[in-house]
């Protein structure tokens, strides 16, 4: 039986695929979530769709100052960014329809809301958001876009600080560690049931503070 495959010199360039419309696109995405309204978090109504989110905090806990002096004006630095896609998304379910009829960007944001209030020393009303809801084909474009926000703003609780965006662990896998984000901020009853060997408080703290001062 004959074979299609012809064994070739390799040439990386015929490889790369580079789109400057698709750039564009990206960036007018980016510009249009900068402009989004802001909200209290949660939001004050629940709403239905799929898309990327970002938080913002205006506190004055000791490990964020630099992001207190960032926001205190305006909201300039998120402290998290986030998306949620359609039910089904990671099998193709609904896909390409990009299913709207549902609630789970602001569920997301619910969840988050519930994590805040639990920690003993974070305040919800110190915390904001703004969000930009994709749907139908533009909500192939969720991860993409989450992905450029993060590489454009490098959110404390994305780059440093692991575990804010973690659920509860499945059954008999509560010997796990607990994660930085739960380390710093206690209070979520189910990361404190890990027994696993977590990060020093210190070695946290002091890794945050390198991050936000660049030093």
């Amino acid at each position: 039986m004959a074979s299609h495959f012809q064994e070739t010199h390799f040439d990386r360039a015929k490889h790369v695929f580079h789109s400057p419309e698709f750039e564009e696109i990206i960036k007018d995405t980016i510009r249009f979530f900068n402009g989004t309204p802001v909200h209290k978090l949660p939001p004050p109504e629940r709403f239905s769709g799929t898309g990327v989110y970002a938080l913002y905090y205006i506190g004055k806990n000791v490990y964020y100052t630099s992001l207190y002096n960032q926001n205190r004006l305006a909201f300039a630095q998120p402290i998290y960014v986030g998306k949620a896609v359609p039910r089904g998304w990671r099998q193709s379910k609904n896909a390409a329809e990009g299913v709207s009829s549902n609630s789970e960007l602001y569920n997301r944001l619910k969840d988050h809301t519930k994590s805040i209030d639990a920690a003993k020393n974070l305040l919800l009303e110190d915390f904001f958001c703004r969000f930009m809801i994709l749907e139908g084909g533009d909500a192939s474009l969720i991860a993409t876009v989450e992905a450029a926000l993060i590489r454009m703003f490098k959110p404390v609780w994305n780059s440093c600080l692991d575990g804010f965006g973690n659920h509860t662990p499945g059954a008999g896998r509560f010997n796990q560690a607990k994660s930085d984000w739960d380390v710093l901020h206690p209070g979520r009853n189910w990361a404190e049931k890990c027994t696993g060997m977590h990060n020093s408080k210190e070695d946290i703290v002091a890794q945050i503070s390198k991050y936000l001062n660049n030093d």
